[in-house]
């Protein structure tokens, strides 16, 4: 982004920015959707999962140090871990999220998937996201802090109710 781009975007009201946010986070999601069924259709589900999984494992790294230098987080304990981790794409693209944190303990829960949801209204049966969001946590918590520890709770393939799509637990390993 150049200046002239930034002192536009400065001059938007607060609500037209953070509408433009959620329409940019949206279109990350579009294109990861498009480009996964374009694999998922040529070479299958398998292949289109381990190309999702690299992608998002190597954008966890990234991420993890972008956001904790763009939002000055000096501190690994799991609250500023959380601080992150709810400042991600992926988090923000959940409409419909509970989080819980602790000193030793965070759980993320997501409620109503917006990708299962996409894919069902499409006629497609459900992604096996597991593989593919555990890298992506396990990257993004060990490039934050190493001392945690990612845990998946329910995440499909797994069974899960209509009322949790996924369930993640971080736990500050004890030292």
């Amino acid at each position: 982004m150049n200046d002239e781009d930034a002192v536009w975007l400065q001059s938007l009201p607060k609500e037209k920015l953070v509408n433009l946010l959620s329409l940019q986070i949206s279109n990350i999601w579009r294109v990861d959707g498009l480009y996964f069924l374009g694999i998922e259709e040529s070479f299958g589900t398998d292949a289109a999962t381990n190309i999702d999984r690299n992608c998002w494992s190597s954008l966890a790294k990234m991420e993890a140090r972008d956001l904790s230098e763009l939002l000055e987080l000096k501190s690994r304990d799991l609250e500023s871990f959380i601080k992150a981790l709810r400042a991600t794409s992926w988090a923000l693209y959940q409409e419909a999220k509970e989080w819980q944190v602790s000193s030793d303990q965070a759980v993320f829960r997501v409620t109503s998937c917006r990708t299962q949801k996409a894919r069902a209204r499409k006629g497609l049966s459900e992604f096996p996201c597991k593989k593919v969001r555990w890298a992506y946590l396990k990257e993004f918590a060990k490039a934050f802090n190493p001392e945690i520890e990612v845990n998946c709770i329910v995440c499909p393939p797994d069974k899960h109710s209509e009322k949790i799509w996924c369930e993640w637990e971080f736990v500050l390993k004890p030292k």
